[in-house]
């Protein structure tokens, strides 16, 4: 690139001041940066859009790719799926000849746990809550509001 030191830059300034002379320099200095922002803008527009489809073209590529290993996969799961099925009969097989399945269909028969999952042994007895004063019923947001809401006097 062109190297511009301060000595040529004034020789540069004296020349112009010389050619266009002092009324026109400022507005001829104004035009020229106006162009060389312009031109600046336009060259990081450019670096810009040509980073922007360097990382579209490796995104294509990383998509590409995952999508080759995803159907490995897939292919993967699908031959060992059809293994399991195959172990999977020959084991419903044997273990259907135990008692707790049903030989209709193979299906392990339903026992009840014999809990009573309703029933709270440890619960708190209502009369005792009212005595020690222990909240039974939550109240909401705005219904506690309402309830503890200084009363407006007249």
């Amino acid at each position: 690139m062109i190297d511009l030191g301060i000595s040529k830059m004034a020789l540069i300034g004296a020349v112009a001041l010389i050619v266009i002379g002092p009324e026109k320099l400022p507005r001829v200095a104004r035009t020229l940066g106006t162009l060389m922002g312009k031109a600046q803008r336009y060259v990081a527009d450019v670096k810009a859009e040509v980073s922007r489809s360097m990382e579209l073209d490796e995104l294509k590529k990383m998509k590409e790719s995952v999508e080759g290993a995803a159907k490995d996969v897939e292919n993967t799961i699908q031959t060992n799926a059809s293994d399991f099925e195959k172990s999977w009969e020959q084991a419903t097989d044997v273990a259907s000849s135990g008692s707790s399945y049903d030989g209709a269909n193979s299906v392990p028969v339903y026992r009840h746990p014999q809990k009573k999952w309703r029933v709270k042994q440890g619960a708190t007895p209502n009369w005792y809550k009212a005595r020690t004063g222990i909240r039974t019923k939550a109240l909401s947001g705005a219904a506690r509001v309402a309830r503890y809401r200084p009363k407006k006097l007249n």
